[in-house]
């Protein structure tokens, strides 16, 4: 199979520095971002956590960095603050499962340049990372349905509560019934 190819200028094509390092638990996904972004010019290191990817940014600050913002040992933010400390020019994307305007502006506060749902492809996390600052990446191809995005939330505010249905129903201001009617239907298609 051939290299997949971009219609911009990649990383290696400029002669800037190419350098990314991609944080996610998920190690399958992390794997294959990292095949996909070392076949388009970027030198890539990856972490599985948020104290590998600490350790990384303060060691070897990179040009470019893709961190998920929730991972097993604690939140992206964490190590988006530590990069934005170490370098401040570097490109960050914050991936997340759970997109939502409030991760949105928190993952920006930290220092994060843009902010992409899950599951994005290398092509999408390409045009973020090289985007011009202050320009607006395009609309999503196949953006979620309006009921994966309410489901989506749903998902989010059950977690946030320790999985406890009464209170996450109350916090939805929707009846408890009706809430594990819902919780128990496999996610909406995108």
């Amino acid at each position: 199979m051939p290299p997949e190819q971009s219609s911009h200028s990649t990383p290696a094509q400029s002669g800037a520095d190419k350098r990314l390092l991609i944080v996610d638990d998920d190690e399958r996904f992390c794997q294959r971002l990292a095949r996909a972004m070392d076949r388009r010019g970027f030198v890539v290191e990856t972490a599985g956590s948020v104290g590998e990817g600490i350790e990384t940014a303060r060691a070897r600050p990179p040009a470019y960095a893709v961190v998920d913002l929730r991972l097993g040992d604690g939140s992206g933010l964490d190590v988006v603050e530590t990069l934005r400390a170490a370098r401040s020019d570097t490109r960050i994307i914050v991936l997340t499962g759970y997109g939502n305007i409030a991760t949105a502006v928190a993952a920006v506060k930290a220092g994060a340049t843009d902010y992409l749902p899950k599951p994005a492809d290398a092509d999408q996390i390409e045009t973020a990372l090289l985007a011009r600052e202050g320009s607006l990446p395009p609309p999503p191809e196949q953006p979620m349905s309006a009921d994966r995005v309410r489901w989506e939330h749903i998902q989010r505010v059950y977690e946030q509560c320790d999985r406890n249905v009464s209170e996450t129903a109350r916090r939805l201001r929707m009846h408890r019934r009706t809430l594990q009617r819902i919780l128990a239907k496999y996610a909406p298609r995108s």
